[in-house]
């Protein structure tokens, strides 16, 4: 397969909203960003940022009934700027799928087949891969000529081997219900342990990372030259560390209890661990900015949120410790990760014997780069890398369209 252009349009569409970013790979540059939500509701939103010419960011406020409007109104908006989606520059669409199981280990040139895939894959990831799948079939229809390619968030995953992705349940009732770890973030695993190879100064198959990917959604992934050996996140987005609004790891006959003793339904008990548990069932905020404040002001409640926080971050450092045998980076990231000091000191603090420190000077400077906040000489460098999924997607999509 041959492109012509070399621009790569990213689409991450989720149930009422679509994100994207339109990027030049000659030189990685991006020429335009935005985001439409609220799609279905009367304030629906648009914002559009027109990087390229360095212009004003747009907004409009208006009703957008559904995902087909809403990449109408993006390619009206690109074509403002002269980046319309029918440009001979156009090499391809690249789609961000949350699940794609165990079949979808790279990068895919979207078919029948692949679409039909994808939706079998539906009752693992109930809340995402339809809006992935209308934003894939809205771009066909508006380009049906032009490469659409999926990208999966599973996918650097899928390199686990079986002892570390299944698990300890009867074995044909897991393969018929496709019950097994899959993780998710693995676009921005994939990239921040490269990009931390790099800041060594070394080939990512030389580096073992451990990567904790910290934003309202966070998970932690051991990566062994390059290659993802155990990730956090399991069958769904839900399971290992504390979230915004999501519990992680919990004892599974939680869920019984509270059918038997509380009379909460499966919907229920569903809606209270994804949505109302977490740092915000925790402690009422799932802002970390807002509750470093509150401890500031001697708030119990958030002090012990953000202690559980830590304390489960501690967790996976080891058990990933011991599962890479050796550790040359820990590597901190997305908006948590990357901009919360506290958290990394707090989670470092106490693993001098494992060759982990932070400095004090370092970890509270403020940065846009990727950079080391581990004392110099360290045995294992401590990385804030800022990570940008975007940007891993479309040299994925490039690349396989280029090919």
């Amino acid at each position: 397969m041959t492109a012509n252009g070399t621009r790569v349009l990213v689409l991450n569409s989720g149930s009422s909203s679509v994100k994207y970013q339109l990027l030049d790979m000659a030189d990685g540059a991006r020429l335009a960003a935005g985001l439409v939500e609220r799609i279905g509701e009367q304030t629906s939103r648009l914002v559009h940022t027109p990087l390229a010419t360095g212009g004003d960011k747009r907004e409009q406020e208006a009703p957008i009934a559904d995902h087909s409007a809403a990449l109408q109104a993006v390619a009206a908006e690109l074509a403002a700027d002269g980046l319309g989606l029918d440009s001979p520059e156009l090499a391809a669409i690249g789609h961000r799928v949350v699940h794609g199981g165990k079949q979808f280990t790279e990068p895919t040139l979207i078919t029948d087949e692949v679409l039909a895939e994808i939706e079998r894959l539906i009752p693992v990831a109930p809340l995402h891969n339809p809006a992935n799948l209308t934003g894939i079939r809205t771009a066909m229809a508006l380009r049906p000529d032009l490469p659409q390619v999926a990208v999966f968030d599973t996918a650097f995953h899928t390199t686990m081997p079986e002892h570390a992705a299944r698990y300890a349940i009867d074995v044909a009732t897991a393969d018929a219900y496709r019950v097994r770890r899959y993780g998710f973030h693995g676009t921005s695993h994939a990239y921040v342990s490269r990009k931390t190879a790099e800041l060594l100064g070394k080939d990512p198959s030389e580096v073992n990372v451990i990567v904790l990917h910290l934003g309202n959604g966070a998970s932690a992934t051991a990566v062994a030259g390059g290659r993802c050996v155990d990730t956090s996140m399991g069958l769904t987005p839900l399971e290992g560390l504390v979230m915004g609004t999501r519990s992680g790891d919990l004892d599974p006959a939680v869920i019984f209890h509270l059918a038997r003793n509380a009379s909460m339904s499966i919907d229920e008990i569903d809606s209270l661990l994804n949505k109302k548990s977490g740092l915000i069932g925790l402690c009422g905020d799932n802002d970390m900015r807002e509750i470093r404040r509150r401890i500031d002001e001697g708030d119990e409640r958030a002090k012990l949120a953000f202690d559980i926080y830590v304390h489960r971050l501690k967790k996976y450092i080891g058990a990933y410790y011991a599962v890479l045998g050796r550790v040359d980076a820990v590597a901190f990231t997305a908006g948590v990760g990357e901009n919360a000091a506290p958290v990394r000191e707090a989670a470092i603090a106490g693993l001098e014997e494992l060759g982990l420190a932070v400095d004090a000077g370092l970890n509270a400077e403020h940065s846009g780069s990727a950079r080391l906040v581990s004392p110099a000489g360290s045995r294992v460098a401590v990385a804030v890398v800022p990570t940008d999924e975007e940007l891993e997607i479309a040299t994925q999509v490039y690349a396989l369209v280029t090919a």
